[in-house]
This record gives structure tokens, C-alpha cells and sequence, in this order.
């Protein structure tokens, strides 16, 4: 993909937005604040920090608009970098996931009635923002229908930008804040992308607000050629698929063409839908979900990419418990959602957005190479039971970035145990994370957040 240009209205947006916010920081902005206060979550235990939920107007003629849900550090939360979460799919909720499921404060019990307490929230080391995006995506909308229909990575992190750009200048108090983007899936793209927008824009403004240190990504759509061969090679190496169907993909599939082969397809689906047998592809020695049958399950082609997508996303079961809680009308008022009555139940996923994906980078590798040369702090990591985007297409993706290694490669622990492994190079830090699926802080929780702490504090993972 061609390097992107910037167009003038974003640089002179964001001088209104500046000179705007020094004039009425005192009043108008803090009333925004505290319309967008949660005061408490149906069925929520006490917290002692803060939270504020809300939209953000990205694009006023057609409507597009974000929804938003921030977390606030547990203690002193103006002395905490902010961390923006963003999952993936594309077309999958952050709230659904990240928030409710992975990193957040609060998990949601079986039957959608109340709320837990996460002990491995990451909003213990920062303030987390937990975004929905693109717009379609859970309470974010647009009142132009065709904009589910032509989303892509191009407009996603164009308005994920001015959603920042625009939030900051609703909470002030984070403008200059060590600011960090983390998220997994096909936030591979979402990420790095996002990351090039922020650093380009602050290239061009003479005062930028956004003070963008890195990101951190997990299990990550990287490289639509390296991740397809190192997906193959896992489903052989972990004994999913067999010798002659290897060697058959191997041999029908090219994996840079826009359209596969028949052959290709067929020998895919072979694997899939004879040899795999009925596991949780996205974490595949943990029991799956039986509580939904395996018609839910379909495959998703981007670029000829061999990834195969949920809908509904990662686990059924959990995801049924968030969209038992979030459809609750009581729950949306707490939160100041679905305040225009958008005309579809909340749903983890889009199901439109998926089958419409217009635009995927081929390879984020290019923009690595940029980022790294910016000087961003950069962490990838990989939880090594994912079958969906695994660590070996991580690897093979990671290695044709051919960096010099600074740090040879280590096991990393956690409570006595092996936590996974890692290697730093110059501009760059792998880590896997063993025994997790797609989800890293679901599945291991404690070693995610370890892996959480040493990244916000440029620290190399334990050694012992």
C-alpha cells in the first residue's frame, strides 16, 4: 500500500480543536466530562476509580460516530500513561472483548444479571480506553447505511485518529500523557496503522497533543503471505491437519494471489472441515463451547489470507454473557449508549463489516520499519496455543523485518513457571505466552499483565 498523504483539514482541525480547548477548558469541556461520568454499572461492585462512557462525532455529515468506555487507573490516575485498546476482527467490539473479557475491570457472570472484579485489570498500571471501531462496530453507528458496507483499514484509522483528536479535547487532562495503543487479532492492522496516522500528524502540527510513546499487539494479522505459511505450519506441526493435506496446500496455494485456486480452496477446506474435528480453533487444548452449534463457525478471506474468522468472535459461551448484559436497557443508560436507538441489537461482532472489508493492507511489515525507525517502543507477543493467527505466523512475518538481535532468546517467568519466551532486538520485542489462545489475558491473565507491566516500563521480561 502507498504511503498515505495527509489532507490540510486534518491539521486545521486540530488547531480549532487546540485553540478552542484553551478558551473553555474551564467550563464547557469539564460539563462534557461529567456527561459522559458512569456512576455505576448495573449489577457493578464498589471501585475506588472512575469511568466515563460516551460517543465521539467523527465524521458529522455522514453520522459516524465512536462510542467509547474509559477506565481510569485504580490510584492516582493523573500520574498513569493512557493505553487505547482496540480488538479486532475486523468489525469486533473492544467492549465485548477487551473490557469484558481480557483486560477490563469488571467480567460478567453467566447469566448477564451482574458484574466481577478482573484482579489482573490492566487499569491497575494505566488509564484504559476501551474504543469501538470502526463505526457498525457494537454501539458505535452511521446514519449512512453504505459505510458498513465500504469500511476498511484507510478510513478506520483516519477516524480512530480524529476520535482522539476530538476525545482529547473533551478530557484536556490527557492531552501530553504518555499515550500507548495495544490490542490483537486484526488489530495487527488497526495498531500500527493508527500508530503511523498519530506519528505523521504530529509530524505536521507544531504543538501535537497526542504524545505517542508505542504499542503492544498480540497474535496479530501482520503479513498476509508469511502469516498464511506459518498458519499451515502449525495446523501440521501441532498434528491438526495431515501429511498429505500439508503437502497438498503447500503445493496448490499461492498465497500472494488476489484469488486462490479451487484446488486450493478445496484442499483448505479439506483440513478444515475433515481433519481439524470440532476444537476451539482459537485456543486448541481448551474444551469448546458446546453451548452453540458449529454452523457459527465460518471462514473469512482477506487477500487470499487462510485466517479463518467466528463471527460471533472468540468464545460463544463468554460472548453470550456480554450480550445478555449490554443489550440491557437499563445497562445502555448507565453508559449513555445506544442514545440515537440504533436499529439492530448489540452484537460482539458485525457480521456486515466482516463480509464487507474493503480495504487490507497486504503487509504491515513496511510500517514497522517506519515505526521502529521513529523510534516507538514496539512489543509484539504471540499466546503459542492459537491456531487462528499463531505464533509461528508471527515469527516467520517478524523475521523478514531482519533485525539485529540485542537480547538472544529466553524463557520469561511467572510465579516460579515458565511464562513463555522472548527475544528483543533493536526497535523491537517478541514475547510468547505460553499456554494462551488468541485471547492472551483471558486465557493467562497473570502473565499477561506482567507482560503489561514490563512493556509500559521499557523493562525486559524476568529472567527468573
Amino acid at each position: 500500500m502507498a504511503i498515505q498523504r495527509w489532507s490540510n483539514h486534518l491539521l486545521l482541525l486540530y488547531l480549532v480543536l487546540f485553540s478552542t480547548t484553551i478558551i473553555t477548558i474551564g467550563a464547557a469541556v469539564t460539563k462534557q466530562q461529567e456527561l459522559d461520568r458512569i456512576s455505576v454499572l448495573p449489577g457493578q461492585p464498589p471501585v475506588p476509580f472512575s469511568q466515563f462512557s460516551g460517543y465521539v462525532t467523527v465524521n458529522k455529515q455522514h453520522g459516524r460516530a465512536l462510542f467509547y468506555w474509559l477506565t481510569e487507573a485504580h490510584t492516582n490516575p493523573n500520574n498513569h500513561p493512557l493505553v487505547l485498546w482496540l480488538n479486532g476482527g475486523p468489525g469486533c467490539s473492544s467492549v465485548a472483548y477487551g473490557a469484558s473479557e481480557e483486560i477490563g475491570p469488571f467480567q460478567i457472570n453467566r447469566t448477564g444479571s451482574s458484574l466481577y472484579l478482573n484482579k489482573h485489570s490492566w487499569n491497575k498500571e494505566a488509564n484504559i480506553l476501551f474504543l469501538e471501531s470502526p463505526a457498525g462496530v457494537g454501539f458505535s453507528y452511521t446514519n449512512v447505511s453504505s459505510d458498513l458496507k465500504d469500511s476498511g483499514d484507510e478510513r478506520t484509522a483516519q477516524d480512530a485518529l480524529v476520535f482522539l483528536i476530538r476525545w482529547m479535547s473533551r478530557f484536556p487532562q490527557y492531552k501530553y500523557r504518555d499515550f500507548y495503543i495495544s490490542g490483537e487479532s486484526y488489530a495487527g492492522h488497526y495498531v500500527p496503522q493508527l500508530a503511523k496516522k498519530i506519528h505523521d500528524f504530529n509530524k505536521a502540527s507544531s504543538h501535537p497533543i497526542i504524545n505517542l510513546k508505542g504499542f503492544m499487539v498480540g497474535n496479530a494479522v501482520t503479513d498476509n503471505y508469511y502469516d498464511s505459511i506459518g498458519t499451515v505450519t502449525f495446523w501440521w506441526s501441532h498434528s491438526m491437519i495431515s501429511d498429505t493435506t500439508y503437502k497438498s496446500i503447500l503445493k496448490h496455494c499461492n498465497f500472494t494471489a488476489e484469488r486462490s485456486s479451487q484446488k486450493c480452496d478445496d484442499a483448505v477446506n479439506y483440513a478444515m472441515n475433515h481433519e481439524f474435528g470440532d476444537i476451539d480453533q482459537y485456543s486448541i487444548y481448551t474444551p469448546s463451547c458446546m453451548a452453540l452449534p458449529n454452523s457459527t463457525i465460518r471462514p473469512v478471506r482477506l487477500k487470499n489470507s487462510l485466517i479463518r474468522r467466528r463471527v460471533s468472535g472468540y468464545d460463544p459461551c463468554t460472548e453470550n454473557y456480554a450480550e445478555k448484559y449490554y443489550n440491557r436497557p437499563d445497562v445502555q443508560k448507565a453508559m449513555h449508549a445506544n442514545t440515537t436507538g440504533i436499529p439492530y441489537r448489540w452484537t460482539a461482532c458485525s457480521d456486515v463489516l466482516i463480509k464487507n472489508w474493503n480495504d487490507s493492507q497486504v503487509s504491515m511489515l513496511p510500517t514497522y520499519k517506519e515505526l521502529i525507525a521513529a523510534g516507538l517502543r514496539i512489543w509484539v507477543f504471540s499466546g503459542d496455543t492459537d491456531s487462528v493467527v499463531p505464533v509461528t505466523a508471527t515469527r516467520f512475518s517478524l523475521n523478514h523485518l531482519n533485525l539485529t538481535i540485542k537480547t538472544r532468546w529466553y524463557p520469561w517467568y511467572s510465579g516460579g513457571q515458565v511464562g513463555g519466551w522472548t527475544e528483543v532486538y533493536h526497535g523491537l520485542t517478541f514475547a510468547t505466552v505460553r499456554g494462551a489462545g488468541h485471547e492472551v489475558p483471558m486465557f493467562q491473565p497473570k502473565r499477561a499483565f506482567i507482560l503489561f507491566q514490563s512493556f509500559l516500563a521499557g523493562n525486559e521480561l524476568p529472567k527468573s
